[in-house]
């Protein structure tokens, strides 16, 4: 994390602990060790080398009687990188350190334009993926031929490949009870894909450039013409916590009110509660999303790992409330990012407000 934000080459031997300071004023402050001394030289400020283990105490012992954010929290663990040995460390050396998750989040987890737009271009070609391999399923359901969770795996990671896109990992396709097990990994052939079973998407890629932006959705779908009245009811449930969330998040946008992504959280929680899904929920309703999936910004989270950071202009993330049964499970996901003070739905005239399925004029 500290290599992104300082924009340091991946490629360059980094092997030996090094420490860059920025002071609320004056110079930034570099201790290097002399074996590697180049490594912090497109950067401003001081240089200051050490050669041992005790040249190195003594110089961090000149940034003592401050107060330092650095990369720790209590809740937050994509943010957490410092080990507990290098804390003690700095501590002894007589610096009070705080959690730098606020200044991660300016750093790393807002979104400029070109990064919007790259968001947005991922976003609309994973809705394609969708279609298409939503596609490949009716067609089987039609001609009543076999259908396996790998079949349509296999389809929609060739169609993600396709556009241009890459992934940190497959996507996942679930049918049935696989549906209700957030993190399913289909291996092999996985699973046939049953009559009236449903059937759970969640996909995300971004494009191969540099400082691409990822994008993330989850759709859901029943292999039937039509699905039963528990499925509809429980997906149009989800949906209205969905849109519900959404429409508190932009209106206190809006209102230019401060927002964290634990008060939206736990709004969306709240209202899964009151509709008799409390025992059903297994997961936060999102997290942040920039050149990782799982982004560095602020996450809709009250209950995993609560995030007390505000929603910026720049943030994006998902918003993905889901339900989990031991036989199906639903998740619907969208993404929203902040510009010029608007909360904004990413391809939001696409988002699924129906469940797909296999009636033979749509698939839709």
């Amino acid at each position: 994390m500290a290599d992104d934000i300082l924009h340091i080459n991946r490629n360059d031997t980094n092997s030996r602990l090094w420490v860059y300071a920025v002071p609320v004023e004056g110079e930034p402050i570099g201790i290097i060790n002399t074996v590697e001394p180049g490594i912090l030289d497109k950067l401003p400020g001081q240089k200051r080398m050490y050669f041992g283990r005790e040249e190195l105490l003594i110089l961090l012992k000149t940034l003592g009687g401050k107060r330092w954010g650095v990369h720790i929290s209590d809740t937050l663990t994509m943010v957490s990188y410092l080990d507990q040995g290098i804390a003690v460390v700095l501590e002894n050396a007589g610096l009070e350190l705080a959690s730098a998750a606020g200044l991660v989040q300016r750093f790393k987890g807002l979104l400029d334009g070109e990064g919007i737009a790259s968001h947005e271009r991922a976003a609309a070609a994973l809705y394609d993926v969708v279609e298409q391999t939503w596609e490949t399923a009716r067609k089987a359901y039609m001609d009543k031929t076999s259908l396996s969770e790998g079949d349509l795996l296999r389809v929609m990671t060739a169609a993600i490949e396709h556009r241009g896109l890459i992934t940190d990992h497959a996507p996942i396709i679930g049918a049935g009870a696989n549906a209700g097990n957030p993190h399913y990994s289909c291996t092999g052939a996985g699973d046939p894909i049953r009559e009236g079973s449903v059937v759970q998407f969640d996909l995300w890629a971004k494009e191969r450039d540099p400082g691409a932006i990822y994008a993330d959705i989850s759709w859901v779908g029943v292999f039937a013409p039509a699905p039963s009245a528990e499925y509809e009811k429980a997906f149009r449930e989800l949906v209205s916590v969905r849109e519900g969330v959404y429409e508190y998040i932009a209106g206190e946008i809006a209102a230019g009110r401060t927002i964290s992504g634990a008060m939206a959280d736990a709004k969306a929680r709240k209202a899964l509660v009151s509709l008799g899904y409390g025992a059903a929920l297994k997961h936060r309703t999102g997290h942040g999303i920039d050149t990782q999936c799982h982004g560095s910004g602020v996450n809709i989270d009250s209950w995993e790992f609560p995030d007390p950071r505000p929603i910026l202009e720049g943030s994006c993330f998902s918003l993905e409330p889901g339900i989990y049964f031991p036989d199906f499970g639903m998740r619907t996901e969208v993404n929203v990012y902040i510009r010029d003070g608007r909360a904004i739905i990413s391809q939001g005239d696409r988002r699924q407000f129906t469940l797909l399925n296999c009636k033979p004029e749509t698939t839709r």
